[in-house]
């Protein structure tokens, strides 16, 4: 195996002991390469030892040396070094098979990647691991993991993932807990599935791996209307919600009895879902899970708050603005506002639920949101003077909808100016009040 040199830059040690684009990059220290964890493991040292092939297959090996955690300076195509590892299941919960056609092609790439777990925070199955990819992950002390578990029935797990080494990959997350490798689940929730007696199992399965296993969400599975032919799956319930979130609070408050620490927490869904309070920021110990929407709104109340107990009081400034979110972040969004008013005087806040026309009426959060719905449901409505949307409604380069539509496009087919606000309290206080 080798990898492509596609540039050197100017300047860097690599330049200067003439490692030239278009060689391919063998080995550091005797050490295979093959991609970026890789890469990144072996540069550390101070003294380097490159093997290199050029265009006509003569090998050479050159010795260099630096700083420790200086990079040489050899660029390749991609940032993993490699094509990105794509998924080999066909879970019957799969959000991108319930998408509808014509969005943008990257939309529907599904990956399960190790590599993106360890760098970006992404969810991988185990089911795409090699034998040399487990004990790379062990022998290189990579940590945080980040694994959707589902369930820790193996038959149950083959049949939700319609993959035949779905059970036996568990074998994996037992291997990593064991070596000490730090842990974060999931368990995308199905009713009649996983949940019930099998959500419990797998919870306690889970807790006999702490503390490796730091830290585990369970959230619902995601419906969109676009299910023709596929696993006929339904949204819980406003019973269900409340029986899941006891059976995992009745958990949490056990192992936090044995282990100082509850494991195990419900996505804010489950609490709107089940008309339950959001529980307070202590609740979820640092927020371990926030990526995976679990503590969002507790997190977001206590930045609110901390910036409107700063804020000066003798603002009394005239403001007039308005906020699209989504069906479950309404009514926070709505009582927030409603805060703000009350502390200047004369602002006027109007917060609108935009329904997801899109994906269909079970899809409530806001990072779903389109711009097309947006502009259907908002045009001739009152927005003053800008109109505030959060920024997980756009993708990560913050400029452009699920649906391709710019905040631009909103702005001019509204007549306001559009403005991203962070996905943080505070800065929506500010947005608010015209900071």
């Amino acid at each position: 195996m080798s990898v492509l040199i596609s540039d050197v830059e100017r300047g860097s040690i690599a330049e200067r002991h003439g490692i030239r684009a278009g060689e391919k990059l063998l080995a550091i220290n005797g050490h295979e390469i093959i991609d970026v964890l890789d890469y990144r493991f072996y540069i550390v040292d101070t003294h380097l030892k490159l093997e290199l092939e050029d265009a006509r297959g003569e090998a050479r090996t050159v010795s260099l040396r630096k700083k420790e955690y200086d990079d040489p300076g050899l660029c390749f195509d991609t940032y993993l070094i490699d094509k990105k590892h794509s998924c080999r299941n066909h879970c019957i919960f799969c959000f991108i098979d319930q998408l509808p056609k014509g969005l943008r092609g990257s939309l529907y790439f599904k990956d399960d990647d190790e590599r993106l777990s360890f760098l970006m925070g992404n969810y991988i199955t185990l089911t795409n691991l090699s034998e040399r990819e487990v004990s790379r992950i062990i022998d290189m002390h990579l940590s945080p993991v980040n694994i959707s578990v589902h369930t820790t029935n193996p038959d149950l797990r083959v049949r939700m993932m319609n993959n035949n080494r779905a059970g036996e990959a568990l074998g994996i997350l037992r291997r990593l807990a064991d070596a000490g490798t730090r842990i974060n689940c999931q368990i995308v929730l199905c009713r009649g599935y996983n949940d019930g007696v099998e959500l419990e199992r797998t919870m306690r399965d889970l807790g006999d791996m702490y503390p490796s296993v730091g830290s585990v969400a369970v959230v619902p599975v995601g419906l969109t209307r676009y299910r023709e032919g596929l696993c006929g799956l339904e949204p819980f319930s406003g019973d269900d919600a409340r029986k899941v979130v006891g059976q995992i609070e009745t958990f949490g408050d056990e192992f936090l009895k044995k282990h100082g620490t509850r494991l195990v927490y419900p996505a804010d869904e489950f609490y709107l879902k089940a008309g339950k309070m959001i529980p307070d920021e202590d609740f979820y110990e640092g927020f371990a899970q926030i990526e995976n929407g679990v503590g969002m709104i507790s997190m977001f109340r206590g930045e609110f708050e901390s910036a409107r107990m700063s804020a000066p009081r003798e603002d009394k400034r005239v403001r007039s603005v308005s906020v699209a979110t989504g069906v479950a972040a309404y009514p926070l969004i709505s009582s927030l506002a409603e805060t703000a008013a009350g502390d200047i005087a004369k602002l006027d806040c109007k917060v609108y639920a935009i329904n997801n026309e899109l994906f269909g009426e079970n899809i409530t959060v806001a990072g779903l949101v389109t711009g097309q719905d947006i502009i259907k449901q908002l045009r001739g409505r009152s927005l003053g003077s800008e109109l505030l949307i959060p920024e997980n409604m756009l993708r990560s380069q913050g400029d452009m909808f699920l649906d391709d539509t710019t905040p631009d496009d909103v702005g001019q087919a509204l007549g306001v100016r559009v403005r991203t606000v962070a996905n943080d309290g505070g800065e929506f206080f500010d947005a608010l009040v015209g900071q």
